[in-house]
C-alpha cells in the first residue's frame, strides 16, 4: 500500500491542476473554428474538422499544430490519417466532442488516428469525449451472440509510432473507450475514462498487436475490462490504475481467432482495484484454433477491495450462455509472477488457477499474497493443471490437493 498511495496522490493532483492550454503553442496552427467548425453542439462539425486536418496534413513544416478550442462539437465519425507532412503533429484538443447516435453512419470507430509518427493527443484537462452510448447499448448483443455486429470504438489509434496520448476525459463510450491497434512506442497518462457499471463492452483501454506501450496514471471506471491485453503485444507496462467498477485488468481473451501472435513481457503494477468482477486475469478460450503462447508477466504492488477473483488465470473462457466444445486450450501460459498482492475477496475462492489440461501452465509464481475474504473467516484456493511456486505470505493458503505439478 506504501507504494501505491502515493501514486494515486499524484494522479490525483494531477486531475485537479492539470496543465492547460490558453492558446496556440506552435506558429504552424491550424483552428478548427476557422475551417467552418460553430461548437455550438447541434451543428454537425464533421466537415470542419476533417478540412482542418487535409490542411494541415500536408503542412510541409517541422511540426503543426490542430487546435479544437473550449466548445461543444457535434461530431461523427471521421478519420485524421497520415502520414503526414509535418516532422510531428500536436493535436490540442482542449474542447469537449459529443459523438452523433445514429449507426449507421459508423464502421468500427468513431475517431481514429493512423499511421502517424511523433503524435501528441493532449486535452489540457478540459478535452473530453462523449460516445453518447446510452443511445447505442441496447443494439450490443456482443455479450450475448457469437457473431455480432461490433459498435464503434471511441477512440483508436492504428499503425502508429511514438505516439503521446494525455489529460483526456472519455464518457459512455457506445464499445470500447480506446484502442490501440499495431502502435510502437505509444505513451497514454491521466486520462479518466467512466461509464456504467452495467454498460456492455465498455472496456477502458484495448491494446492489440502492439510494443512498448506503457499506460499511467488514469482513472478507469467502466462496464468491462479496465484495460484489456489482446493478442500480439509484447512489452506493456500497466501502472498507477484506479479501476472500478468493471471487470478487472485482464490478459486476454486470448485463443479465439486464427493466426494470433504470441503475448510476453507485460508488467501490471502499483495499482488499486475496487469492486471489480476479477481483479488481475488472464483468460484464453477453449478450443483454440492453434497454438500460441503467452508468458513472461508480472503483476506486483496491487491492492484488491472489495474484488472478486482478484487472481485468477481462466483458460476455460466462454462469455456466452452456451459453450458446447470444450476442447482444451492451446494457448500456453508460463513464466507468470503474482507478487505483494493484498487486500479484500468478495469471492470465498480468492485465487484460481485454471489452466489447460493440453498445455499445462508452468511457473506459475505467488509471493507475498494476503487476501482477506469479506465477511468469512478464511478463504480458498483453488488450482488445476499448473506448476506453482510458492514464497513468502500466503493468505488464503495455497493450493494442495489440487495441485498437478508438471
Amino acid at each position: 500500500m506504501e507504494k501505491v498511495l502515493p501514486l494515486l496522490l499524484l494522479t490525483l493532483l494531477g486531475f485537479l491542476f492539470p496543465f492547460t492550454f490558453s492558446s496556440s503553442t506552435f506558429s504552424n496552427c491550424f483552428n478548427v473554428q476557422s475551417f467552418g467548425a460553430k461548437g455550438d453542439g447541434v451543428t454537425n462539425d464533421t466537415q470542419a474538422f476533417m478540412s482542418m486536418w487535409n490542411a494541415g496534413c500536408t503542412e510541409d513544416t517541422g511540426n503543426v499544430e490542430f487546435l479544437v478550442p473550449r466548445a461543444v462539437y457535434l461530431l461523427g465519425p471521421i478519420q485524421f490519417r497520415g502520414p503526414c507532412k509535418a516532422r510531428s503533429v500536436f493535436f490540442n484538443m482542449q474542447g469537449h466532442l459529443k459523438a452523433t447516435t445514429d449507426l449507421r453512419d459508423y464502421e468500427d470507430a468513431w475517431i481514429q488516428f493512423r499511421d502517424l509518427n511523433n503524435l501528441t493527443v493532449d486535452g489540457g484537462g478540459n478535452g473530453t469525449l462523449n460516445g453518447q452510448g446510452w443511445a447505442s447499448w441496447r443494439f450490443d448483443k456482443c455479450p450475448e451472440i457469437k457473431k455480432c455486429k461490433i459498435l464503434p470504438v471511441s477512440l483508436k489509434f492504428v499503425g502508429c509510432t511514438n505516439t503521446s496520448l494525455m489529460n483526456i476525459k472519455s464518457l459512455d463510450s457506445k464499445f470500447f473507450h480506446m484502442g490501440v491497434l499495431d502502435c510502437h512506442d505509444f505513451k497514454a497518462s491521466r486520462l479518466r475514462i467512466k461509464a456504467p457499471e452495467d454498460s456492455p463492452n465498455t472496456d477502458g483501454i484495448h491494446i492489440e498487436r502492439s510494443s512498448n506501450v506503457k499506460i499511467s496514471s488514469s482513472v478507469i471506471r467502466t462496464g468491462d475490462d479496465c484495460i484489456s491485453i489482446g493478442q500480439g503485444n509484447s512489452h506493456i507496462t500497466v501502472s498507477g490504475i484506479a479501476c472500478g467498477p468493471g471487470h478487472g485488468i485482464s490478459v486476454g481473451s486470448l485463443g479465439r481467432y486464427p493466426n494470433e501472435k504470441d503475448v510476453n513481457h507485460l508488467i501490471i503494477r502499483d495499482s488499486v482495484l475496487t469492486g471489480t468482477q476479477n481483479g488481475v486475469r488472464i483468460k484464453t478460450w477453449a478450443d483454440s484454433p492453434q497454438t500460441s503462447n503467452a508468458n513472461n508477466m508480472i503483476f506486483s504492488n496491487i491492492v484488491m477491495n472489495n474484488v472478486r477473483n482478484p487472481i485468477i488465470i481462466d483458460q476455460e473462457y466462454c462469455p456466452y450462455p452456451y459453450c458446447a466444445n470444450r476442447v482444451p486450450s492451446s494457448v500456453k501460459i508460463s513464466n507468470i509472477m503474482f507478487k505483494n498482492i493484498r487486500g479484500s475477496s468478495k469471492s470465498k475462492i480468492a485465487i484460481n488457477i485454471n489452466c489447460s489440461k493440453g498445455v499445462p501452465c508452468q511457473n506459475i509464481n505467488l509471493h507475498n499474497i494476503h487476501l482477506d475474504i469479506v465477511g468469512e473467516i478464511s478463504g480458498s484456493s483453488q488450482c488445476k493443471n499448473a506448476q506453482i511456486h510458492y514464497s513468502g505470505t500466503q493468505i488464503p493458503p495455497p493450493c494442495v490437493t489440487e495441485l498437478k505439478s508438471i
